[in-house]
C-alpha cells in the first residue's frame, strides 16, 4: 500500500497493553478480595447506622416498639410496670385507685 506507515509494535503484541493474556490469577484474586472487603464494609456501616438510630439513650439499649394506646388499657400498662419492678406496691395501689375512680370521657380540647 502506498503511503501507509509500517507498524511500530513488536510482532505478536496486541494494542492497548493487553498483551494478549488478560488478567492473571493474582489479578483475579486481588479483585475478588477487594470486592468482598468493600461489600463487607458497606454492610457493616449499614448495620452500625441502623443500630445508632435506634438507640434509646446513653445506656445504649434499643428502643422498644411503640404501642398504641388503644391496644392496651392504662390498668394493663400499670400492671406491667409493677411486674417489671418499676413501681412498688404502694404506688401501684395508689395509681390503680386513681385510674378506677375516673371514668373515661372525651379528651379536652
Amino acid at each position: 500500500m502506498a503511503g501507509s506507515r509500517p507498524s511500530t509494535r513488536p510482532p505478536g503484541r496486541c494494542a492497548m497493553y493487553w498483551n494478549g493474556h488478560g488478567m492473571g490469577a493474582w489479578g483475579w484474586f486481588a479483585m475478588s478480595l477487594t470486592t468482598l472487603i468493600v461489600w463487607t464494609l458497606i454492610v457493616a456501616a449499614t448495620v452500625l447506622v441502623v443500630r445508632a438510630l435506634r438507640r434509646d439513650g446513653a445506656d445504649g439499649r434499643t428502643t422498644a416498639a411503640p404501642y398504641a394506646a388503644s391496644d392496651r388499657g392504662a390498668e394493663r400498662l400499670l400492671a406491667e410496670r409493677f411486674a417489671r419492678g418499676e413501681i412498688d406496691d404502694e404506688e401501684y395501689s395508689r395509681r390503680l385507685a386513681v385510674l378506677r375512680s375516673h371514668a373515661p370521657g372525651p379528651a379536652p380540647l
